[in-house]
């Protein structure tokens, strides 16, 4: 068998000899999930290679349900809900290890008249920052953490029982500790070992302090290859769990006690490859670097939408936990949300900020844009935290709810600069979709302290 991710000759060969009968092309959809078709193997050679696909626009203009809603300007009743092509990315054509006989691939997506890419499109967003970046001579290299929480119920026992009552796999709490990850190695393993057979290249797995919660951690790679990884490691693992007959979720918080974070390592490289962000200064900082951590700081509450996309999000930020609300910056602080590491050419910032539920392409353009607006406006990094930064009552914190969150970028000139118009407005109405759904709905806390007390 190759070695992963595919050509296109070599998909032809694997097809001929019966290795793969079916293709997977994806899109990725607002909550950086992916959707798409599944194609008889023969067929997405013959046609669609050359010709791509089509996906209905309210892709891009639902919410978590698949619920049709108002408010978005590319996809409406009024405006027919048409589509939009799916143009195959071949650069991210892969076998699937965990489903026999297949390859996948990721879309871009155009609009069907010839006028141009979907600029309110995940993949797009990301590109456009990019893009910026490059003009200062500048690229992006990316690599995120994510956290998930296992329970030993399958999804359709957890559906029934309303996500309550859940076993999880662990008892007690297993950060570091080898006896305890070892119940679920078996699992941990078969993802890991499947996600290289997909093209991508795992690092480790830990186990982490809630009840059943774990993370796997996957090599860095240039910005959008990392979400592309990302993404398709986060599908997977639900895949692979689904078949064990367990589940496994990427809920920002999912209980009362520790969430599950995003943490997002970033780092810039000039056109020579070598590292934009080392120097003489404060921390082994160059100009460049410390232009882009003052921006990153100067835009994290104006950009929160994009670290931490739904309600649930915010309830990940508690206090004493290692998911942080103020807005400094520090070497190898875990209180801080932008945590400098690495040595030499790996130095990079890790962004502490966002959850698990997270956009990848979203974080990530939120992340290059404030280094753009930093270097561009030549900002001034302020001084280190070297101590708690919980206790700095001086420090800008994180919004506290979604609604803070959207506030903040609907007032952000900065975004608005920075990524449009049309691309505010868009990712503002999901915002509002999701505030109203909630502010709707009558939740278990509700119904235990009115049921029979009020």
């Amino acid at each position: 068998m190759s070695r992963t991710p595919l050509t296109l000759e070599q998909l032809r060969v694997a097809v001929a000899e019966g290795e793969i009968d079916t293709v997977v092309l994806a899109l990725v959809d607002m909550q950086g999930r992916l959707q798409g078709k599944r194609f008889h193997a023969p067929f997405f050679l013959d046609q669609v290679v050359a010709n791509g696909s089509e996906g209905c626009n309210y892709l891009l203009a639902v919410d978590v349900d698949m619920n049709t809603v108002d408010g978005y300007a590319m996809s409406s009743w009024e405006r027919g809900y048409g589509d939009f092509a799916m143009v195959p990315d071949l650069a991210t054509l892969r076998r699937v290890p965990w489903q026999p006989g297949t390859a996948l691939l990721l879309a871009d997506l155009e609009w069907l008249d010839g006028s141009g890419p979907v600029v309110a499109s995940p993949r797009q967003i990301l590109r456009r920052q990019l893009d910026r970046l490059a003009a200062h001579g500048l690229t992006a290299y990316a690599g995120t953490e994510l956290e998930f929480v296992l329970f030993r119920d399958s999804y359709e026992e957890a559906w029934r029982n309303g996500y309550r009552d859940l076993t999880p796999a662990n008892q007690y709490n297993v950060d570091y500790s080898l006896l305890g990850t070892a119940r679920v190695e078996p699992l941990l393993r078969r993802i890991r070992t499947e996600m290289a057979g997909a093209g991508l290249t795992p690092e480790s797995a830990k186990g982490e302090c809630n009840l059943g919660q774990h993370e796997i951690a996957f090599r860095y790679d240039a910005a959008v290859t990392c979400a592309d990884h990302h993404v398709i490691y986060k599908n997977g693992a639900k895949e692979i769990a689904a078949q064990e007959g367990v589940s496994l979720t990427f809920m920002a918080k999912p209980n009362a006690r520790e969430g599950n974070s995003c943490h997002i390592h970033f780092s810039l490289r000039d056109a020579a490859g070598a590292s934009a962000m080392l120097g003489d200064g404060p921390a082994h900082l160059s100009v460049t670097g410390q232009r882009v951590l003052a921006g990153l700081l100067a835009t994290m509450r104006e950009f929160s939408l994009l670290f931490a996309p739904n309600i649930n999000s915010y309830k990940r930020y508690q206090p004493g936990s290692f998911a942080p609300t103020a807005l400094r910056w520090g070497t190898d602080n875990r209180t801080c949300a932008l945590r400098l590491v690495g040595h030499g050419q790996g130095m990079r910032v890790e962004n502490r900020v966002p959850g698990a539920d997270v956009n990848p392409y979203l974080a990530i353009a939120g992340l290059v844009a404030g280094a753009v607006h930093g270097i561009e406006r030549e900002l001034e990094l302020g001084d280190e935290c070297t101590g708690n930064a919980y206790d700095d009552a001086t420090a800008e914190r994180v919004p506290g709810t979604l609604r803070d969150a959207l506030a903040l970028w609907e007032a952000s000139g900065v975004a608005e600069e920075a990524f449009g118009p049309e691309v505010v407005a868009h990712y503002a109405n999901q915002a509002r979709v999701e505030l109203a759904a909630f502010d709707a709905a009558v939740t278990d806390w509700e119904l235990k302290r009115g049921f029979e007390r009020l």
